[in-house]
């Protein structure tokens, strides 16, 4: 897995910063900017676009702070189901407070939180009351009467005018969420028809990194951005309003395609002059394209991405969050890529050590889980689940020997800290599993390290792993999960159960 840069951030971070700038100068007052996707620690397009920074819209606002503002919108029905974002393994109102956290590391304040769609829930309640009380600014929104297709309605006192004014100082007004549908376009046409009432010229634009609308429609960068968001039912599409209005092919998806007529006969209700914008397309500041230097090396992280969507839908079904059609629809993206889970290098390996550890079965251990890491040279190691530890615990442990140039026979884990852990798990809280997780064997490590000098030179090591792929055979436990994911590595599973247990705590 040698690293090969395939995106210019620099470029694209000028070039974008520029676009902005521009779309705010069209306008006299404000600009209503909906931010698309992910505002921080973008994952997504970290790997489909190597050479990305995940972080590079908050080194974007760092840039226009002086002259914004940042309202942050989450859909009342998410908190109320407890949606949760993958990358992170947390629900988004969980993920709505981290953004507020980090955004304030990066100096900058959050000037409101809408809770969109909000008909008094207990849970979105419950998230009203916590932020208020930490003095943040909550506004709730109703749902908007006559939408989509009652103009008249949307645009009066009764539709956006029913909702409170978002009061904000800056000419540029960033509005973002968590996810997709939590009411970003919503809260920005409020707010036009507030300023409008108001005799204030302001206007509206979106910035959204995915699809890209200037390569080509079946692109596999814009592919894996429909394998992204196979959960929803989104898919890309030549956009008929640009092509027509300026013989120009662009890509947009089916979303902003399918509403485009409404929205545009909205904004000139609530304008009361003829739109700017003659397409989706046209509305956007999207810059990414023009930051793509090495087209090869982005259309293989992007097809790499489509088959880690694949097994993460697999095992979501497995699981109960996903329905059948979501996987079929990866499958069908994969068929059109030409490529398959095989693909992925550390697939077959951790299957492999599986199957010989199941064949060579001599005690009473049950299910073998095996697991492989890519390592940055193209190394692969593996390892798999034993009475001491798991099937990730040990792949790492492995990974760290090899990268510090440790002889395998060389414990890295003291026997008395490991059976301290097991007689803690098994005696004092009664648990079920007594083999060591992911977690428990890293705080092992680090407790050796204190004591045993090739223990502290291994534990060195882990920053390596940050940003390599890692795949087991069986659905991981939460605490291999949670591990593997605080060590930065990029983690699919086969959709398989490590154990027959229904409750595993």
């Amino acid at each position: 897995m040698i690293s090969k840069i395939g995106f210019d951030n620099e470029r694209y971070l000028k070039e974008q910063t520029a676009a902005i700038l521009e779309r705010v100068q069209k306008f006299g007052n404000k600009l209503y900017l909906e931010f698309g996707g992910k505002l921080i620690f973008d994952y997504h397009a970290a790997r489909v676009l190597p050479g990305f920074d995940p972080n590079v819209k908050m080194k974007l606002l760092q840039k226009l702070k002086d002259r914004a503002d940042i309202v942050l919108c989450i859909y009342a029905g998410d908190i109320e189901r407890r949606k949760v974002r993958a990358d992170f393994g947390i629900t988004y109102d969980v993920d709505a407070l981290k953004l507020i956290d980090d955004l304030r590391s990066w100096g900058i304040e959050v000037t409101a939180v809408v809770i969109t769609r909000f008909d008094n829930q207990p849970a979105a309640t419950i998230f009203k009351n916590k932020l208020e009380r930490q003095n943040i600014k909550v506004y709730t929104h109703k749902f908007t009467k006559g939408y989509p297709t009652d103009a008249d309605l949307i645009v009066s006192d009764e539709g956006y005018g029913a909702n409170e004014y978002i009061k904000t100082k800056n000419p540029l007004i960033i509005v973002t969420g968590p996810g997709p549908g939590s009411g970003k376009l919503a809260t920005c046409l409020c707010q036009l028809y507030h300023d409008y009432r108001k005799n204030l010229r302001s206007g509206y634009a979106k910035f959204e990194t995915f699809p890209i609308w200037n390569i080509p429609l079946k692109h596999p960068v814009n592919v894996a951005y429909e394998a992204a968001t196979a959960d929803i039912r989104d898919f890309n599409l030549i956009d008929p309003f640009h092509l027509e209005a300026y013989n120009k092919a662009a890509v947009n998806y089916n979303r902003d395609v399918e509403i485009f007529p409404v929205l545009k006969r909205i904004l000139e209700k609530i304008m009361r002059h003829e739109s700017i914008y003659k397409s989706p397309t046209d509305m956007g500041v999207n810059r990414a394209g023009f930051g793509i230097i090495d087209d090869g090396v982005v259309q293989e992280a992007a097809k790499q991405e489509v088959v880690r969507r694949y097994f993460r839908y697999a095992c979501e079904y497995m699981i109960g969050f996903s329905d059948k059609e979501t996987v079929q629809r990866v499958e069908l993206l994969m068929e059109e890529l030409d490529v398959k889970p095989e693909d992925r290098k550390v697939v077959e390996p951790a299957r492999k050590v599986a199957a010989r550890a199941e064949e060579n079965k001599k005690d009473n251990m049950g299910i073998f889980c095996g697991a492989a890491i890519e390592l940055k040279d193209g190394t692969i190691i593996t390892g798999k689940n034993s009475s001491l530890m798991h099937a990730a615990s040990s792949l790492v442990l492995n990974a760290i020997k090899h990268l510090a140039e440790i002889p395998d026979k060389i414990h890295l884990l003291s026997p008395s800290i490991i059976e301290s852990i097991r007689v803690l798990n098994s005696k004092i809280l009664n648990g079920k599993a007594v083999s060591l997780d992911l977690e428990e064997t890293l705080i092992a490590l680090s407790i050796s390290a204190a004591t045993n000098p090739t223990s502290q030179v291994a534990m060195e090591k882990l920053k390596e792993l940050s940003g390599c792929e890692v795949h087991m055979t069986h659905i991981p436990a939460p605490g291999d999960e949670t591990g593997l994911r605080r060590l930065g590595s990029n983690l699919t599973s086969d959709p398989n159960f490590a154990t027959k247990s229904l409750f595993i705590y």
